[in-house]
């Protein structure tokens, strides 16, 4: 199977789990799932949050989905439990379908590596 295919096979299953499990059946976004996964990263599980911790939420998550391609380096967890990252290598210019391929691809990494997928 080719790589592309296998992506978007692998997309298609996770998005239908996820959706399944966290949104009522509702069809998940890329966004919805990165902010799914900073959640799980961030490990808050029962908190609100602003719209600015939100938009750190998703920062922690894209940080840690772009940690195995090098672009990201885990640093430190500040005194409220938020961890932290510093830029390895800057994220080359794409345009907009390859950054989607390029957060697809990482997020179907992670949830392969965390065992959720196949």
């Amino acid at each position: 199977m080719a790589r592309d295919e296998q992506l978007k096979e692998r997309w298609n299953v996770l998005v239908e789990k996820l959706s399944k499990q966290f949104a009522d059946g509702d069809t998940l976004d890329v966004d919805g799932i990165i902010y799914l996964i900073g959640i799980q990263e961030l490990g808050k599980f029962n908190k609100k949050f602003k719209k600015d911790e939100k938009v750190n939420i998703m920062h922690i998550a894209i940080c840690r989905l772009l940690e195995p391609f090098n672009y990201y380096e885990f640093s430190y967890f500040d005194t409220d439990g938020w961890p932290h990252y510093t830029v390895k290598d800057q994220l080359p210019h794409l345009k907009a379908g390859e950054q989607t391929i390029l957060m697809k691809d990482a997020i179907v990494h992670y949830f392969l590596d965390n065992g959720y997928i196949q």
